[in-house]
């Protein structure tokens, strides 16, 4: 177990498998990175931490969506439109 920056450490597979219990006590406190024959295979890390990036992912997303919808809705005219008492008609 090599520790790169303060919150990241460096795990070989074989590692993983013997000392699991020390690795995940790594992983609440940042990230574990597991290498297989000195390549990145995945990452560990906190469930917390694991859900602020899904926080912040979904954020991104509404932002950008947000945008998009904008942006369509300034390029738009009535003719782009369809009633909603018309189509609820049709079905």
């Amino acid at each position: 177990m090599i520790t790169v920056k303060e919150d990241t450490t460096l795990v070989g597979v074989s590692e993983l498998r013997s000392g699991i219990d020390k690795i995940l006590e790594k992983a609440g406190k940042g990230l574990v990175v597991i290498e297989k024959r000195h390549k990145p295979q995945a990452v560990l890390m906190s469930s917390e931490e694991y859900e602020r990036i899904q926080d912040v992912l979904e954020t991104a997303e509404d932002l950008v969506l947000g945008y998009l919808a904008d942006e369509r809705y300034k390029d738009s005219s009535e003719k782009d439109y369809v009633d909603i008492e018309v189509l609820l008609k049709e079905m």
